[in-house]
């Protein structure tokens, strides 16, 4: 009898490194064997589908990144990823309710988002601009005074279109598109003079239309955005792992492989490249990466 409880408190300290302060997310994930990893449809470079509707981006292959750490944490042989598309208008309730574990997008991390759900350490910083038709001569959001400017809805640049145009009375009309490919085909088709959203988007977007010698990116930044992978609040446990990974593939130099491999060589749908190095303000902050930003 001694031996075999001797064999009992044995397997139990070997196990207490694995539950002690497991949170919720872990223990789901643990429990199932799977993790949740939720994505957009057209975010490109960052999230989106490939021709064989398979999700694909730099922010997935980071996603895919942290899902082995997490494997790794619990001892699991395996762990395998579920992919949930999410929309910028239900991203955050899919994760704040628990329906995905991590979303791999481009979500901008700020006060008010923060109420509901966690973020990491950001994976890019980019700012609000303009997609319009190659013939425009707007620049600036005060060009845009009388015309028609859309923006995707629950986005943080709809939100400061919005309050420029009322603090300068622009007497812009301001229209919500339901997800990115939407918007970009209203400017096309002339139902709009200009889509508002993070510059690195649009380049990407326009990279994947038919003719992108029709649209232009132009503009001075209306916002700051730093763009990282959401996660359910309130689970600290979660939160430190995920964290000391994004910090673990920043260090390490294993991000920056993955943003040349999605900014600066040829990507799927074109093939081509983007051709965006690595911008001074993401720069700056891998330096001393953290999930603590400004806003």
């Amino acid at each position: 009898m001694a031996c075999l409880n001797r064999f009992f408190w044995a397997a139990a300290l070997a196990l207490a490194p694995l539950w002690a302060g497991a949170g919720p997310v872990l223990d789901r994930i643990q429990k199932s064997g799977g993790i949740v990893l939720a994505h957009r449809e057209s975010s490109v470079p960052f999230s989106f589908v490939d021709a064989d509707k398979k999700p694909v981006g730099y922010a997935i292959d980071l996603c895919l990144k942290l899902t082995e750490a997490v494997r790794k944490k619990l001892a699991l042989d395996t762990l395998t990823p579920r992919f949930l598309q999410v929309t910028p208008a239900n991203r955050i309730a899919m994760v704040e309710e628990g329906k995905a574990d991590l979303e791999c997008g481009s979500t901008t991390n700020n006060a008010e988002r923060r109420q509901k759900v966690a973020f990491t350490v950001p994976h890019y910083i980019t700012g609000a601009r303009y997609l319009v038709r190659a013939d425009s001569t707007v620049q600036l959001v005060r060009d845009f005074r009388g015309l028609k400017l859309v923006s995707t809805k629950g986005t943080t640049p709809l939100k400061a279109v919005n309050r420029a145009n009322n603090e300068y009375l622009l007497g812009i009309t301001v229209l919500e598109a339901d997800d990115h490919l939407r918007a970009i085909e209203m400017v096309e088709r002339r139902e709009a003079d200009g889509f508002v959203m993070d510059d690195v988007l649009l380049y990407g977007l326009a990279a994947g239309r038919p003719d992108p010698s029709q649209l232009k990116v132009v503009g001075k930044f209306l916002t700051i955005e730093p763009l990282a992978i959401m996660l359910p609040k309130n689970d600290p446990q979660f939160k430190q792992l995920v964290d000391d990974e994004m910090k673990r593939l920043i260090r390490s130099k294993e991000a920056h492989a993955i943003y040349d491999r999605w900014f600066n060589q040829p990507i799927p749908p074109t093939n081509k490249p983007l051709n965006l190095p690595m911008n001074y303000l993401l720069k700056d902050f891998w330096k001393y990466p953290t999930d603590q930003v400004p806003g």
